[in-house]
């Protein structure tokens, strides 16, 4: 091609009659050079090259191999003969030939595969992929045409790609029209309806972030739900390692509607704390528990220990962990916090630097109906962990709390804050000296086991209707990785003076959510309308909920620490020789299965403690004499 590129320059140049004048020396020329084009094209790799997939890097290639391949051609002829023998701007020329030769076959071949590739595709599916339409004129979006369109099988057809913005409208990307803006998508929809291709769903291809600049995410899911249609996200291909890898399209999820800033974490302080520590995680096969590791596991712990009471939890968390982190030394340790022995052993047998506590009993209702087993877990088995962290040493442990413990109005919420008492109490003790005891409270965890998001899911996808207990019920939610990021933040805040010891730490929870607008709002991620293709029910409160949750006592005091997305607040302590006895006490009472001992206990322990169903204690109390 190089020669031929330089022959066809020296005619265009000379024309036809000047160059037979002296053709042997520009025969000698074009051969010369297309030595120098195979040889720089060889060295820079042009004829590695898979001219399927030849794109715009390719055409670079070829441009910067040719350049090379002139370079050295005209310092050959003017070392050779001073370039006296043919016109110097024939160089120029050859070039633009050269590109064009090495270019145009590339081209023409990959036209040529796409082409016979569709058209073997639409062979094979007659039917065609699913009609969709792509939200966003961005580089995303390009790539994902480009992806479908080049391999041989793909289940989707895009009608059309929506700029929420307008300013690309009337334009097209690789064939595709653009339209917009996102006000006229039920005009959009009708024009394809009336064609027989009424789209199926639609693609967002910005980010979250990215796409709340421009518009609200809130209102594309609004219209996706009026108009009947599935909301995916598209991931960022432009990431993407492989070109072969799986396009994996995904739902929006209720996370991604709630407006909360990122957290910036002060991640020198946390991975100081981690790194090359050993670390133990109690409920480590549990939501909060499972996601701790996965976390900690990124900060290169020196080892890290899973404590849990279900095999089948630790054995999954176990083999997930160790698949990703091989080279991280992860042991896993079968035990319930119930049993103070075998928790004593465990945690001196490996010693840990750091302990996250987060094994608890949590569903309200399961609780409330069982309050010797809530007793025996959330608090008792605080005790043992506490117990044993301070006997083996540990340099701080982190016990995960609920907002439910403020003002509990049920057993399981005033278990968590008799263990909040108790940590409390040996963080303030004179005595304690090697160990910290920091507390972490914060509200519900979007999707975590037993939550009301997996219900609402189940209830939408077997038709509805959706249940709710009350139309005002209000929580503070937050993504579980949000929640562990901010445990972490809080583990690694160490206050120096002693009067700031025994504070609870506060996770920011944002402004509290209608349990009803997130039961709306899951509907219509599922791409249908609440109230009509859904129905909401309303099924009353169930015994110990409360309308409102609080994340503050309004007797506690609260303190900024510093750092972002966390308060610190002091509530009433008791002295540690005092929670002992209580204790001891209970530990009694549960012992001997008197529940109506133990009820009566944490009412004295959490004065708070204010049942809202009396006579539903009293029921439990009977049928635990029953059994």
């Amino acid at each position: 091609m190089g020669a031929v590129a330089m022959l066809l320059a020296f005619v265009l140049r000379l024309d036809f009659d000047g160059f037979l004048l002296n053709w042997p020396v520009l025969l000698g020329a074009a051969t010369l050079f297309g030595v120098m084009v195979s040889t720089a094209g060889v060295l820079l790799g042009l004829n590695r090259g898979i001219w399927r997939y030849a794109s715009l890097p390719d055409l670079v290639a070829i441009a910067g191999a040719t350049s090379v391949a002139i370079a050295l051609f005209i310092v050959a002829e003017f070392l050779l003969i001073r370039l006296n023998a043919i016109p110097r701007s024939s160089v120029v020329i050859a070039w633009a030939f050269t590109v064009v030769l090495l270019a145009g076959p590339r081209a023409a071949y990959r036209v040529y595969r796409n082409h016979h590739d569709s058209k073997r595709r639409r062979k094979a599916e007659p039917a065609g992929g699913r009609n969709v339409l792509l939200i966003g004129a961005t580089d995303n979006a390009e790539a994902f045409l480009r992806a479908i369109k080049e391999r041989d099988r793909t289940s989707f057809e895009v009608l059309a790609i929506i700029d929420e913005r307008g300013r690309r409208t009337g334009r097209s990307i690789r064939g595709v029209p653009v339209m917009g803006p996102l006000e006229r998508l039920p005009q959009i929809l009708s024009r394809f309806e009336a064609r027989g291709r009424r789209p199926e769903a639609i693609i967002l291809t910005r980010s979250r972030d990215d796409y709340e600049r421009h518009a609200s995410i809130e209102a594309l899911v609004e219209i996706a739900a009026t108009q009947k249609l599935e909301i995916l996200r598209l991931p960022n291909l432009l990431d993407m390692q492989s070109i072969d890898a799986e396009i994996e399209l995904r739902p929006i999820k209720l996370e991604d509607l709630l407006q909360r800033a990122p957290v910036r974490l002060d991640v020198p302080k946390i991975q100081s704390m981690i790194q090359g520590k050993t670390i133990m995680i109690t409920g480590a096969g549990g939501s909060i528990g499972s996601e701790l590791a996965r976390q900690i596991a990124d900060l290169m712990p020196g080892s890290l220990i899973l404590l849990d009471a279900s095999e089948f939890a630790l054995y999954t968390i176990k083999s997930e962990l160790s698949q990703r982190w091989q080279n991280i030394d992860i042991q896993a340790a079968l035990c319930n916090v119930r049993e103070k022995e075998a928790v004593r052993t465990i945690v001196e047998r490996f010693k840990p630097d750091v302990l996250f506590h987060a094994a608890a009993l949590k569903h309200v209702p399961m609780v409330e109906a069982q309050p010797l087993e809530g007793i025996f877990t959330n608090a008792i088995g605080t005790r043992n962990v506490a117990d044993a962290a301070l006997s083996a040493n540990v340099s701080r442990m982190i016990m995960v709390s609920t907002d439910k413990a403020v003002n509990p109005a049920n057993v399981m919420g005033a278990t968590k804050r008799m263990a909040e008492m108790y940590c409390q109490a040996l963080d303030l003790a004179p005595e304690v000296i090697g160990t910290r005891f920091i507390t972490v409270r914060f509200g519900n965890v979007l999707g975590s086991a037993g939550s009301v998001v997996p219900l609402f899911e189940q209830q939408i996808k077997a038709g509805g209707p959706v249940t709710v207990t009350h139309a005002d019920m209000e929580r503070f939610f937050m993504t579980i990785p949000e929640a562990c990021l901010l445990v972490l933040q809080a583990a690694a805040y160490t206050p120096a003076p002693h009067h700031e010891r025994g504070r609870i730490f506060v996770l920011d929870m944002g402004p509290p959510v209608k349990i009803v607008d997130l039961a709306r709002n899951l509907i219509r991620l599922s791409g249908r309308r609440p109230d009509e293709d859904i129905q909401i029910t309303y099924t009353g409160l169930r015994p110990g909920e409360k309308l409102f949750e609080e994340l503050f006592d309004s007797n506690e005091t609260l303190s900024e620490t510093g750092a972002q997305g966390i308060l610190a607040a002091s509530s009433r302590s008791i002295e540690r020789e005092v929670i002992v006895r209580i204790f001891d006490e209970m530990q009694c009472v549960v012992g001997a299965r008197d529940l109506q001992g133990a009820l009566k206990l944490l009412k004295s322990t959490v004065p708070e403690f204010t049942p809202d169903c009396e006579d539903h204690l009293l029921m439990s109390t009977k049928r635990s004499a029953m059994s």
